[in-house]
């Protein structure tokens, strides 16, 4: 293969490169120096033999968490036994389905090694990354394939080197080289190195580890290919500022930030420094995230492009470890124990939850983590570019309220248009939902562009992607503005009226002159949902709407009450008076390539503009086990004495 240089890599010969955002500089030569001084053993990759020696010997309290997913972990592996090797089958475009097979059978395959020191997991390993090998590529028109086929390649070789024999290790190592790591480096396959959002982190996580797993035989590519990620991957990681959110959501966060988590632990590992990457701003808070996203249903605020169930995610754990904070892993121990209750032979091998072996390398004991300080906040803001505001009631209280509200624009990175959507959770249930995405590989298998935010985008005809499937506002069935953006622009934590309001207009540009959407949780757990608009075309129909999956207990008039089980929640409308509430059909798909929503429908009024274009619309949430409610006697005042 020639070799053809790209203008964006010219600064890897630069003598000096310094990290964006970050405070450390670090120098190629630094770098071919920390290199050459790697003890040319394995594993080093994330742990050495001395701390898998040390994990081994911290296993025998059969009720732990950790032996519990040891254990797991084991059996998935002997599962794996008769599960024959990946195919470069293609879904679509990608291959990435394969490539995460293959991190979850490593990683899985690996650990088992590392825990019994048995030879038949590096057997079982050893024929399915030999398999891999072969393949012709590793897809790397779509490089989140090449990174992770490249993560699971690197953790096989380095985690089983000393039993693999010296031929396929010639040939696993060579994979890893021709088919990952040279790629941007000597071929066109380099958009992503700049990438901005969770690409940047992917990717340069999966070159990382490949290269240093080789670096003995490859340390000028080793050197290189570690530079352009500390170089570069600080794009990426400017999405955590200030305060640790991430504006592609939560299931976009368990993806990036998981193997940003890895890309640090990588270079703690092998050459004893991170280059400050985990000084950059926001990244010591964002291990808060998850927890601050996720409400006392279990279920997450899933803005963007994801579902709401959440994961056990072995990144927490590393965070919590590094920035002493055993309090983002709340509840955390008891979804590592239910992922694995669910696990059957169906799972193996399928790419599920790939990264939680990884979990036993950084978590600690259960008994740490019974009486621990739970400094998270009950409100808080993100101040980020995908502007979000969360506030509960308690984080012990079972019966505690929680709502979200989600500012930022439709054009954001995998976003929709769901400004000012709303989630909402009380008594232990999700009342008001998001839908989620809609499924990448049946849109674009139709030839739909799926990519584009322009306001004309086929995005825009999918029902889970407009305004019209979330919890915000239609004004005469019209579609936001893809290119509006929302800021959060008044917040308060105060006990008494904690309070977020969202100026929306922006994203309702020519459909009236200023929309601002207000949300406070009352004293009562209630919830005030308030929107205030003006410049509206005298005539014009604007419509409330929260997709719930609850069912309608009764309907009179103002007042609706959802019953799911044998808990209600009450939503009366305060106004404007005379308004009633309709259903809205929303399991059934409103196009071919929409898909269907079951158990799910929209609660919704519809009210026309008066001759002077201004309405204020404000619903009230009330749970069930309000003991006090306030709906009856709630007396509204304008959102500027909020």
């Amino acid at each position: 293969m020639h070799r053809v240089l790209f203008p964006i890599f010219l600064a890897l010969v630069a003598t000096r490169v310094i990290g964006q955002g970050t405070s450390s500089a670090v120098t190629i030569e630094e770098l071919q120096t920390r290199i050459a001084a790697v003890p040319k053993t394995h594993p080093r990759l994330i742990a050495d033999a001395a701390r898998f020696e040390s994990l081994r010997a911290s296993l025998g309290d059969s009720s732990s968490t950790r032996d519990v997913l040891a254990q797991a972990v084991i059996r998935h592996a002997d599962l794996l036994a008769d599960v024959p090797p990946i195919t470069r089958d293609l879904e679509g475009r990608r291959l990435l389905g394969q490539s995460r097979r293959c991190v979850e059978r490593m990683l899985n395959l690996s650990m088992a090694y590392q825990l019994t020191r048995e030879s038949k997991y590096v057997q079982r390993g050893k024929q399915e990354m030999l398999a891999i090998a072969e393949f012709a590529d590793w897809n790397p028109s779509h490089y989140l394939d090449v990174a992770e086929m490249t993560l699971g390649m690197a953790i096989g070789y380095d985690w089983m080197f000393d039993a693999l024999d010296d031929a396929s290790r010639q040939t696993i190592r060579q994979a890893i080289k021709d088919k990952g790591v040279a790629l941007p480096l000597t071929t066109k396959h380099n958009k992503w190195v700049r990438a901005t959002n969770n690409w940047g982190q992917v990717c340069h996580c999966g070159m990382t580890a490949g290269a240093l797993a080789i670096l003995e035989d490859e340390p000028e590519l080793a050197a290189n290919t570690v530079l352009q990620a500390i170089q570069n991957v600080p794009r990426s990681m400017k999405a955590f500022a200030p305060h640790g959110s991430y504006p592609e959501g939560p299931g976009y966060w368990a993806y990036g930030t998981s193997f940003n988590v890895m890309l640090l632990a990588v270079l703690d590992s092998v050459l004893e420094s991170d280059f400050d990457l985990s000084q950059m701003a926001g990244f010591n808070e964002t291990g808060q995230y998850m927890a601050l996203m996720t409400g006392p249903s279990g279920e997450t605020f899933n803005y963007a492009d994801g579902g709401s169930s959440r994961k056990p995610q072995a990144a927490l754990y590393w965070l919590a470890r590094r920035y002493d904070r055993p309090d983002w892993l709340l509840g955390e121990a008891a979804r590592v124990r239910e992922s694995l209750s669910n696990f059957d032979s169906h799972d193996a091998g399928s790419g599920g939850n790939r990264l939680l072996p990884l979990a036993l390398l950084w978590m600690g004991d259960d008994q740490a983590l019974e009486e621990v300080d739970i400094r998270m906040p009950l409100h808080w803001q993100s101040e980020s570019s995908t502007p979000i505001a969360v506030h509960r009631s308690s984080w012990t209280n079972p019966h505690s309220t929680f709502v979200g509200l989600k500012a930022g624009s439709p054009s954001a990175p995998h976003g929709q248009m769901d400004t000012g959507s709303f989630v909402l959770d009380a008594d232990g249930v999700r009342w008001a939902l998001d839908l989620g995405a809609e499924g990448y590989h049946g849109i674009e298998s139709r030839g739909m562009n799926l990519w584009s935010a322009a306001q004309d985008s086929d995005r825009w005809t999918i029902f889970r992607q407009i305004n019209a499937g979330h919890n915000t506002l239609v004004i005469d069935g019209k579609l936001q503005i893809a290119k509006g953006h929302a800021e959060i622009v008044d917040f308060s934590s105060e006990h008494d009226f904690p309070h977020s309001i969202a100026d929306l207009s922006s994203v309702y540009k020519g459909q009236a002159g200023n929309v601002r959407r207000g949300l406070a949780l009352l004293p009562s757990r209630e919830v005030v949902i308030q929107d205030e608009l003006d410049g509206l075309t005298p005539g014009s129909r604007v419509r409330w709407g929260m997709i719930t999956p609850s069912g309608v207990e009764s309907q009179t008039g103002a007042t609706l009450q959802l019953t799911q089980h044998d808990r209600r929640l009450k939503l009366t409308i305060v106004e404007p008076r005379g308004a009633t509430w309709s259903i809205v059909n929303t399991e059934q798909p409103r196009h071919e390539w929409d898909s269907p929503n079951p158990g799910t429908q929209m609660v919704a009024y519809e009210v026309e503009a008066p001759a002077t274009g201004e309405l204020r619309l404000v619903v009230v949430a009330t749970p069930g086990s309000c003991d006090s409610p306030s709906s009856g006697r709630f007396t509204p005042v304008p959102l500027s004495d909020w």
